[in-house]
């Protein structure tokens, strides 16, 4: 009855859905396209070994590299279907994987559009990272013999407490899942009490996933450039930060320091230019050129490219966590050894910035004034950076093998699914 009323509720926001996508294509075309497959429509041919793996955007699809690259070594007769939910996502996709494999928008939960989708692609199996638990998707699955797995999952206290809300709903899909691939003790402990059955922690991929070597030469080559001006990276910035970044950023006294401003999404890149603008501030963007020397603030507004930012900067504020939207991951700068500044609200990545702060590659600050004031004593303070650098290393390295842990752990499930 619970799914019944949620397939119900679905059908009458469809008005809305539509909404939604006409209005974020007025800013990034690319959400009009493809329309057919979020209702179950593809034109795919469909190979007849296929592993589906689902990435909801760009964070998730490059994380999930290490595995994706594992499976293709465990399975090498199936293909792989990667199914997103964004423009960016699908882009990040196609810069990683290129034609290695098949991409398509996962439909939305309506239970004919995920029938449609099951019919046509026909998985042996299916794994969805991180916390994507849709109802009708893994009812459907269950329906059909399909196993289906959480890998790299990660569940917030907040999040727990909202789907404990909906239980008859979502304890059903959580009980579905033939395997939970945790992050942390934590996560498993949370998942567990919603509902899933079949547990491990196996860490997280990110650890795994390693900076490209072009991106890594091209921070370096920045960084010839840019000589030794002292270079802070606020990265990821979210919609409301970028004020505050920049109130912190004229509490920063080192002479010459070059703010690097990365905003999350690309469709704010127009927008925050005209914030810089207005604030009167001498701006260069990534996509016209390089920063001059009086440049005070270069805006990266460029895709796929964060780890040659990360391997260009002195420091790293990561953006998400001033306000209290969960912060984004540190991860990757702790791999390009970037010493990082974090905000309060940390949700999203618990105990990977907590780690990282008992590590000493991470500092919290609570406010733009406590961030401006930790710039301008970083900046100053060479052996201090350096230490961090060489412990941001050490923790990124300490925190591998989480793909190893993961794909044993497949093969188990699927082995028990199967006999």
């Amino acid at each position: 009855m619970a799914r019944l009323l949620y397939s119900l509720f679905l059908y009458l926001i469809t008005p809305l859905i539509w909404l939604r996508l006409l209005w974020r294509g007025r800013k990034q075309a690319e959400y009009l396209q493809h329309l057919g497959e979020r209702y179950g429509f593809y034109r795919q041919p469909v190979p007849a070994k296929l592993i589906w793996v689902h990435a909801v955007s760009v964070g998730e699809t490059r994380a999930v590299q290490p595995l994706i690259e594992g499976l293709q070594a465990c399975w090498p007769e199936h293909r792989i279907l990667l199914t997103g939910m964004t423009p960016t996502g699908r882009e990040a996709g196609r810069q990683v994987y290129g034609e290695r494999v098949i991409q398509a928008y996962l439909p939305y939960d309506y239970p004919g559009a995920v029938a449609r989708f099951f019919r046509h692609f026909s998985p042996a199996f299916g794994i969805l990272m991180e916390t994507e638990i849709w109802p009708n998707l893994l009812a459907a699955a269950q329906a059909r013999q399909v196993p289906v797995m959480l890998a790299n999952a990660r569940l917030s206290v907040r999040s727990a407490r909202g789907y404990g809300k909906l239980a008859a709903l979502v304890r059903p899909a959580f009980a579905a899942l033939s395997g939970v691939a945790a992050q942390t003790a934590g996560d498993a402990e949370r998942i567990a009490a919603l509902g899933a059955r079949q547990l491990a922690v196996c860490g997280n991929l990110k650890f795994d996933v390693t900076p490209a070597a072009d991106n890594i030469a091209l921070g370096q080559r920045w960084r010839a450039v840019i000589g030794q001006r002292p270079v802070w990276l606020a990265a990821s910035t979210r919609e409301g930060e970028e004020p505050l970044v920049l109130e912190a950023w004229r509490a920063v006294r080192v002479p010459e320091a070059l703010l690097v401003l990365v905003p999350r999404h690309p469709q704010r890149f127009a927008e925050v230019d005209g914030l810089l603008g207005q604030q009167g501030l001498r701006v260069v963007r990534r996509s016209t050129g390089l920063p001059q020397p009086d440049t005070q603030v270069w805006l990266g507004d460029s895709m796929g490219e964060m780890a040659a930012y990360f391997t260009l900067a002195d420091l790293a504020f990561i953006g998400g966590s001033l306000l209290p939207l969960g912060g984004q991951n540190l991860i990757e700068a702790a791999a390009c050894a970037c010493p990082v500044l974090v905000g309060p609200h940390t949700f999203n990545f618990l105990q990977a910035t907590e780690d990282a702060i008992a590590a000493g590659a991470a500092r919290r600050i609570d406010s733009p004034a406590a961030l401006g004031a930790a710039v301008d004593q970083l900046l100053q303070e060479e052996g201090e950076l350096a230490a961090m650098r060489q412990a941001a290393s050490r923790f990124a390295q300490s925190h591998q093998g989480a793909t190893e842990r993961m794909l044993e752990f497949i093969a188990q499930c699927l082995d028990q699914v199967v006999r």
